[in-house]
């Protein structure tokens, strides 16, 4: 009997690992080709995403380079199965200046533009961008001040529309800017919170091959200063209009 016993012991505790390494594989396996989490930590694309806001970014959208993978093995070079972004999509990517670290910003040069900044607008190949004056934003301090904050609903020549804000009415840099020519293969990419994002216009231009993929949807957001962790204080910090939210 006790033969029995161990061997039906040994027989479910086998049975368990098997379970916990396919869970682990089919994880490894949605996380590199499908879907990642990812937080953000900070202001720069205030106010379409906040600090806080927990989301899904689809791997499967620009093809697959060597970034998509855990640890970024340089296991081939360029992309497989690639597509180019739209004008306008939010994107995960590495800089050129650091691809050990994801940023996420807005695509707003396609190879060949030309994209400049002149006294706070945007300019794409010598056209200004249609922008239209909100109301002020006040909340989640983007700008490291408590006062009220310009905001623009922008929109793109292929249509897309977002919100942008505008921190500094200022003469120099970021407001205006050279001309930046993006090369063939490259994006360059801005944050929405225009004065409060280190981008393309500090980096410089994106390859294709350090695009990681688009934000699809948050799943989860929680307020600025808060942890996901501490689950007791939910109900008053979980921001609950912005769950199941589209990224746009």
């Amino acid at each position: 009997m006790s033969v029995t016993s161990s061997t039906k012991s040994e027989g479910g505790l086998g049975e368990t690992i098997r379970v916990v390494i396919h869970a682990l594989l089919i994880a490894l396996v949605i996380r590199t080709f499908l879907f990642q989490p990812f937080n953000i930590p900070s202001g720069s694309m205030k106010a379409t995403l906040l600090v806080g806001d927990y989301l899904f970014v689809s791997k499967y959208s620009y093809g697959y380079s060597h970034y998509s993978f855990p640890f970024s093995p340089p296991l081939f070079s360029g992309r497989i199965f690639g597509s180019y972004p739209a004008r306008g999509d939010v994107v995960v990517f590495r800089p050129p200046n650091d691809t050990s670290t994801d940023f996420i910003k807005r695509v707003i040069g396609l190879p060949g533009d030309r994209i400049q900044m002149k006294e706070g607008l945007l300019y794409i190949n010598g056209n200004p961008i249609k922008r239209e004056r909100l109301s002020d934003y006040t909340g989640d301090d983007p700008c490291g001040r408590s006062e009220p904050v310009k905001r623009w609903k922008e929109t793109l020549p292929n249509g897309v529309s977002y919100e942008s804000l505008d921190c500094v009415d200022s003469p120099g840099f970021p407001d205006n800017t050279n001309v930046y020519e993006v090369p063939p293969g490259d994006f360059f990419m801005m944050g929405d919170n225009r004065d409060n994002s280190s981008d393309s216009r500090v980096f410089g231009y994106v390859p294709f091959e350090n695009l990681v993929g688009r934000a699809q949807m948050i799943f989860f957001s929680i307020r600025e200063g808060d942890s996901a962790w501490m689950f007791w204080r939910w109900p008053w910090a979980v921001r609950w209009n912005r769950i199941f939210k589209l990224v746009r």
